[in-house]
């Protein structure tokens, strides 16, 4: 069966396009089909729990509300059963849209979160995920965060059965430009976004920084002896007394706040696999109103109650 695609062009049209094409594929309807393409886990049958129906996409589901149509099928491709758990899961993936890594982030990711309302689930095609992933998984690598095994790839059809391809952008990995800034040094510059960092973030210190060094990629920041630490989280007393930091996939890209190592910093970062990886760098401003803001209140500040992915949102 063919795949769904599209050439280049316009969001609005390239989508049209999608919708006649599967509309034309699968028929008008009204009852779903249960028995399309089905993913390797889940090859039985029926694998949703309840009816499918079709739902408007809400305005605060940030990841979906602009990808190009209305109605989206619930249960989604993930297994979401209630709209209130699409939200929230969804949520955890709007910070890597900002990230910019691939053109087609949106579609892959709005295909499997709020498919689009047809007789018969359409998932995306194999080549799509590849090329997100290629594109994205290392930006997830840089805050700790692996690819995760609900995307793997070989989950989703190849290109020659019906499918969504690639609509937007290359059909390659998008390589990251030398010149973009280190994800880790981007920074917030109101309270409430510094503070979303700081929920993100298993620790959070102000310190000096000893000396930097660059090796395979990434680069190792060691904090001077003299350290504030604001947030503990699961640091222990050795990963304090001697602390090292690691930003990784930033052996090539410029960080302005690392320019010059004097005066303080405020660090803000993950304890992953016994390596403490750093997320977020700012030079310590104490006559920034935004920063004192956000250290004063950061543990009044109403954080999500799931894990977030990224910066600014949650994931279960």
């Amino acid at each position: 069966m063919p795949r769904a695609g599209s050439p280049p062009g316009s969001r609005g049209t390239a989508l049209l396009a999608l919708w006649l094409a599967l509309a034309g594929s699968l028929g008008g309807g009204q009852h779903y089909d249960y028995y399309g393409w089905q993913p390797e886990s889940l090859p039985h049958g029926r694998f949703y729990g309840r009816e499918p129906q079709c739902l408007d996409i809400p305005p605060d589901m940030q990841l979906c509300r602009d990808v190009g149509y209305k109605r989206m099928r619930l249960p989604n491709l993930l297994e979401h059963e209630t709209m209130a758990e699409a939200k929230q899961q969804a949520g955890s993936w709007v910070p890597l849209l900002a990230k910019q890594c691939h053109t087609d982030t949106q579609l892959f990711l709005c295909s499997l979160f709020a498919p689009v309302c047809l007789d018969r689930p359409v998932y995306p095609c194999r080549s799509l995920c590849e090329v997100v992933r290629d594109s994205c998984a290392p930006v997830m690598e840089s805050y700790g965060f692996p690819w995760p095994e609900m995307l793997h790839c070989g989950k989703f059809p190849s290109d020659h059965e019906l499918c969504i391809a690639v609509q937007f952008g290359n059909s390659k990995a998008t390589p990251p430009p030398v010149s973009k800034i280190c994800t880790q040094c981007e920074m917030e510059h109101k309270a409430d976004g510094m503070m979303e960092q700081m929920c993100s973030s298993d620790f959070v210190v102000k310190m000096r920084i000893k000396e930097m060094t660059e090796e395979n990629g990434e680069r190792r920041l060691v904090a001077a002896q003299k350290k504030k630490v604001l947030k503990l989280g699961p640091l222990k007393r050795k990963d304090t007394k001697k602390m090292v930091l690691h930003m990784r996939n930033a052996g090539a890209c410029p960080c302005p706040q690392l320019d010059s190592l004097s005066g303080s910093f405020l660090v803000m970062g993950r304890k992953v696999g016994g390596r403490l990886l750093l997320l977020a760098i700012y030079p310590w401003q104490k006559h920034n109103k935004e920063m004192k803001f956000a250290v004063k209140f950061m543990f009044s500040y109403p954080c999500p109650l799931y894990h977030p992915l990224l910066y600014g949102a949650g994931q279960h």
